[in-house]
């Protein structure tokens, strides 16, 4: 359990940086008072080096739930993990589904999964929404939380970001957009492009078809320039400097697509759902993910790929790839791959 004294001071340390961030209103720039600063607002300690803390975003005006997986000691570097489309509800987050605490156990780095930003893209959203209400993501992930966080865990204020699905797409915008924050980014089965006519049909489809928002209110007209300035393949050039790990594999059935799979157990509905669905899905981003490799490559920015032969769109893909990518994370935030 976090005492409340370091409580105490990760508030004041966020008001004290985040009272100097510049806010664009209405294209006027304006100091963001300490009044309305972020601030951690509760820690629950659930476990061994587990802790539900709560946040309020300034920018989102609403408390963000987090999760975190401590490091044993203090001083340590900080992983940022970003759930799916469902923003990690109805047991779709990255504690819910993969060895988190087994796999980090003997590694010296802070693992921290926010909740919430389902359909989101976790972006900056020009608009609040009817449905998906208002969204500020790249602000509250990019310039609110690093320090919140880093002032709570102790943290050697060392960043990195992984993210799967919509999020494969959000850590590579974020990468970009806050150069400084993450020294890695992870993309797991992500579509990098945004504003070519089948990457705006696949945010169409997230927003859209499954969040039930408007993508209008998130970058307004397709074809605009909101569209254009979130989209990592146009903007590959901000990747430089930057740690690069992109992964996908072809929508075939694999070695986790079977009766009996992780996740499937005896559940054959679950498991025609991935084979179909997922499937699509899959081939889909892995298309996107050549392109970004090609892209890339153009731009002779470095960048590890690991593009599986077969593989739907599930998380036992997912917690492999978060295993195979350490080996290019950890060195970025100056950790031993091995232990």
């Amino acid at each position: 359990m976090i005492d409340r004294y370091r409580l105490r001071d990760a508030t004041v340390s966020a008001l004290s940086v985040l009272a100097t961030v510049l806010v664009l209103t209405s294209g006027t720039a304006a100091v963001a008072s300490a009044e309305t600063a972020s601030s951690v607002v509760g820690v629950e300690g659930i476990g061994e080096r587990r802790d539900v803390v709560h946040v309020h975003s300034a920018a989102m005006d609403r408390d963000v739930v987090v999760d975190i997986f401590r490091a044993e000691t203090p001083g340590a570097p900080t992983l940022y993990l970003l759930n799916g489309a469902a923003g990690g509800d109805g047991g779709s987050s990255w504690f819910d589904q993969t060895d988190i605490a087994g796999f980090f156990g003997d590694k010296n780095v802070n693992v921290v999964v926010p909740r919430g930003g389902a359909a989101s893209y976790y972006t900056d959203w020009l608009h609040d929404d009817p449905v998906l209400g208002r969204n500020k993501w790249s602000t509250f992930l990019g310039v609110e939380l690093p320090p919140l966080m880093n002032s709570l865990l102790d943290s050697n204020g060392v960043n990195s970001v992984a993210g799967i699905s919509m999020a494969g797409t959000s850590v590579l915008q974020l990468a970009i957009a806050h150069p400084s924050v993450y020294r890695s980014v992870a993309s797991y089965s992500g579509c990098a492009r945004t504003s070519d006519p089948v990457g705006e049909m696949y945010v169409r489809s997230v927003v859209e078809a499954r969040g039930g928002g408007s993508t209008a209110n998130m970058w307004g007209p397709a074809g605009s320039a909101d569209w254009i300035a979130n989209d990592p393949y146009v903007n590959a050039e901000g990747l430089r400097g930057v740690a690069v790990y992109i992964s996908s594999g072809t929508g075939a059935p694999g070695a986790f697509d079977v009766p009996g799979g992780p996740g499937i157990g005896s559940d054959y509905g679950k498991l025609a759902q991935q084979l179909a669905v997922g499937a699509v899905i899959e081939a889909t981003t892995d298309s996107c993910s050549h392109q970004m490799q090609q892209r890339l490559q153009e731009l002779n920015i470095p960048a590890t790929y690991n593009f599986r032969p077969n593989g739907t769109h599930s998380w036992a893909y997912w917690q492999q790839d978060l295993h195979d990518s350490w080996s290019v994370i950890a060195p970025s935030m100056g950790l031993p791959t091995t232990s």
